[in-house]
C-alpha cells in the first residue's frame, strides 16, 4: 500500500515516529514534509500537497499530523474525493473507515502519543468501509457514498 504523509513543525516528531513504524511494516511511504525541525512550511501547504496527490491517485491513503490534526483535516477536505478524519482514538479510527470511508487520517501531536498513534494508524489502515455493520446498514453506507459524491460534484462543479 502506498501512503502519503505530511506534517507541520508541531506534527513533525509524531510523523517521523509513525513513518518509521509504517516503513517497518513494509508500507511504501512518500513524505511531503516537513523534513526538519527548522522548516517553517505551514500546515495548510502540506495538507494541500498531500490531498492533491491522493486525489490524483498517486497514493492509496494518507496520514497528516499537526498540533491537533484539525487544521490538516480542514484543508484536506477542501479537495473533491478527500475524506480526512481527525482521530484521537482507535474507536474513532475504526469508525472513520467503516462508516465514513476516510482516505486521510489526521492526528495531533499535542493530543496523541506515539504509542497511541501507532495503534490508531493500525486500526485505520486495516478497517474496511462498512466492516462490522449489518447488511442493511452496509447498503445504506454504500448508497450514502454516491450521494456524497453527488454533493461534491455540485460543490466542486465537476
Amino acid at each position: 500500500m502506498k501512503i502519503a504523509m505530511g506534517a507541520d513543525l508541531y506534527g513533525f516528531p509524531l510523523k517521523e515516529s509513525v513513518k518509521a513504524y509504517l516503513k517497518s511494516k513494509d508500507y511504501k511511504i512518500t513524505d511531503y514534509g516537513v523534513h526538519e525541525t527548522s522548516d517553517p512550511t505551514p500546515y495548510y501547504t502540506t495538507a494541500d500537497k498531500v490531498a492533491k496527490s491522493l486525489g490524483k491517485g498517486e497514493h492509496d491513503k494518507a496520514v497528516l499530523v499537526c498540533g491537533t490534526g484539525m487544521g490538516m483535516a480542514i484543508i484536506a477536505n477542501k479537495h473533491p474525493g478527500i475524506y480526512a478524519a481527525v482521530c484521537e482514538s482507535t474507536f474513532a479510527a475504526e469508525k472513520a473507515r467503516s462508516i465514513n470511508n476516510s482516505n486521510i487520517l489526521t492526528m495531533g501531536s499535542m493530543v496523541t502519543t506515539a504509542a497511541v498513534a501507532r495503534d490508531i494508524v493500525d486500526i485505520w489502515l486495516t478497517t474496511r468501509f462498512t466492516e462490522g455493520w449489518d447488511e442493511t446498514i452496509q447498503a445504506w453506507l454504500k448508497t450514502s457514498m454516491g450521494e456524497i459524491a453527488s454533493i461534491e460534484r455540485h460543490q466542486f462543479k465537476k
